[in-house]
């Protein structure tokens, strides 16, 4: 495995990690971290649309304090893996199968790095898309977290009928390499202050998501494309309908929840007999980062979780 860079002096990253970049099956190279625990066991962390492995620091060093490893990958097409080849900034993805290649990659990277085998895995957001398919497809976890996982997208009801449009008929009048009228290069939170802001009500946490893009702006990602929308809609639909999964399942879900579907989220976790939903008041879409009494809430479930 070829070393890769991993920004360990960003606020919040603990120290201890290595970085890899590994080549897929189709040529893609992504990166993945791994941090090696105390114990025997190995927690996967799937991160979200726009998301890199340096934003997960305090969610690391929590699974490393409680004697876990720790593997996190750069989705193709954000962080540091390959991006779109001419609109880097775009959020891109040919098919959301390609991710699984991802996720073998991650897998290979922990054995091959002397991991402890795989015991739970946590998906936020668009990671809690891939995340399901992977449980769906035999992912050897037993445990399974979810933070807001993306198994629908939501939009304003005054957006619904032009957003259907978009995505089911943009990429086949050749606009699938466009951003989606919404969207633009810049990262959110370089665009929105935390005033009004859909992800947390920490203004802490906000502030340090914002100070990773100005030290480190090449790891931003913007809007997603036409293309990604159509295939994003595609894929949730598929995974609402095939779940649930197997496997021992927690999930988290702020009441003001505003990016992807509550109503998905809800329906895949009432037809799953070995999951529990967990309705996090007043909580907005990143609730691994949210304020301090949600996260102290959020991580006595956790342990209660991962203990069973």
């Amino acid at each position: 495995m070829k070393p890769a860079p991993l920004y360990s002096d960003l606020e919040g990253m603990p120290d201890g990690g290595q970085a890899y970049w590994r080549v897929c099956s189709d040529g893609t190279r992504i990166r993945v971290a791994v941090w090696q625990g105390a114990g025997e066991k190995t927690v996967l962390v799937f991160p979200g649309r726009t998301e890199f492995i340096e934003k997960y620091g305090d969610v690391i060093a929590r699974l490393l304090d409680r004697g876990y490893s720790v593997a996190v990958v750069d989705w193709r097409g954000q962080g540091m893996a390959d991006r779109h080849p001419t609109r880097p900034k775009m959020g891109w993805v040919k098919e959301f199968d390609d991710y699984q290649q991802d996720v073998a990659e991650l897998l290979a990277t922990v054995q091959e790095a002397g991991l402890p085998d795989p015991f739970a895995m946590i998906g936020h957001s668009m990671g809690g898309g891939i995340g399901l398919r992977s449980l769906l497809n035999g992912l050897k976890v037993k445990k399974a977290i979810f933070s807001a996982p993306m198994w629908g997208i939501y939009v304003e009801p005054h957006m619904r009928l032009l957003a259907w449009v978009v995505a089911n008929f943009g990429p086949f009048l050749g606009f699938g390499q466009k951003f989606i009228p919404t969207g633009g290069p810049e990262n959110y939170v370089q665009e929105q202050p935390f005033e009004g802001n859909a992800l947390t009500n920490d203004k802490r946490s906000y502030e340090i998501m914002q100070s990773h893009m100005n030290q480190h702006p090449e790891l931003g990602l913007g809007g997603p494309s036409i293309h990604w929308l159509n295939r994003a809609r595609r894929e949730t639909s598929a995974i609402v309908k095939a779940a649930p999964a197997p496997h021992d399942c927690l999930c988290f879900l702020g009441s003001n929840e505003s990016i992807v579907s509550k109503q998905a989220v809800r329906r895949v976790m009432g037809k799953w007999p070995n999951g529990l939903l967990v309705d996090i008041d007043g909580a907005q879409h990143e609730v691994l980062m949210e304020q301090p009494h949600v996260i102290e809430q959020l991580w006595l479930e956790i342990d209660a979780h991962l203990a069973e």
